[in-house]
């Protein structure tokens, strides 16, 4: 059954989700964990779920099309320790990944969240694009980097967030003029904000406010990076003989 945001609620963390998060840093094994998952349940993932109803909610006016069942949106406290030398089964963080409708299960675009007993962070952007899809907003950033630029530049953006790093290239890449004026943007390997806050904010009112208040001033700038990713999702679902080139 889906979760909704109770009307005029603020959702957010009781004390107990970030003791119980701490406690599963320390005791981070299977036998630990099963016996208290429903503790899990109860204190840290459903009011994620609520969180996420409420930021639902609100996105229907400025992002609909990342309109989804927030159950969905949560991502699973298990890691995937099969390419990594860290075999910790469980996640130190609850976190919720905002997808665009055509992007859920590709790396395009969106808005992501995480709790954890060091920190808050709130982020929105293109974090790990695939190949094609690097080459598909570099394309779009040939034409549209002047806007990009404003987005990440303005001064209610900069005062609220940090620009990702973006795993810069040390030269052009293959196939892009080197001089062109945007060339350190083409560079970058992703592109959007951050803001890392006291997680003691999740156990408040505030929480709902601080997210809310983010999401929308990055919503143009994950709009912009999606721009070139949904039209080719669109291209792509067309009848073959209507497709076009």
């Amino acid at each position: 059954m889906a979760v909704r945001a109770a009307r005029g609620a603020h959702p957010h963390f009781e004390p107990e989700a970030l003791a119980f998060l701490a406690r599963l840093a320390r005791n981070n094994r299977r036998e630990w964990f099963n016996p208290r998952k429903h503790l899990y349940v109860e204190q840290v993932r459903q009011p994620m779920v609520r969180l996420v109803a409420a930021l639902m909610d609100d996105m229907a006016e400025y992002a609909r099309n990342f309109l989804r069942s927030p159950e969905k949106c949560v991502m699973r406290i298990y890691r995937d320790t099969r390419f990594s030398q860290d075999k910790t089964p469980y996640k130190k963080n609850v976190a919720a990944w905002f997808a665009a409708t055509g992007l859920e299960k590709t790396s395009g675009g969106g808005f992501y969240l995480h709790i954890s007993p060091r920190e808050l962070v709130i982020a929105a952007g293109l974090y790990m694009p695939d190949r094609e899809q690097l080459a598909r907003v570099r394309h779009h950033l040939l034409e549209h980097h002047a806007e990009l630029r404003k987005l990440l530049n303005a001064a209610a953006v900069k005062r609220n967030f940090t620009r990702f790093e973006g795993l810069e290239l040390t030269r052009a890449p293959k196939g892009f003029p080197p001089e062109h004026p945007a060339m350190d943007l083409l560079r970058c390997r992703q592109w959007g904000v951050a803001a890392t806050l006291d997680p003691a904010i999740a156990t408040t009112d505030a929480l709902f406010a601080e997210a809310r208040k983010r999401f929308r001033l990055a919503a143009p700038l994950v709009h912009l990076l999606n721009t070139p990713l949904l039209a080719s999702t669109q291209a792509s679902r067309q009848p073959k003989a209507f497709r076009l080139e």
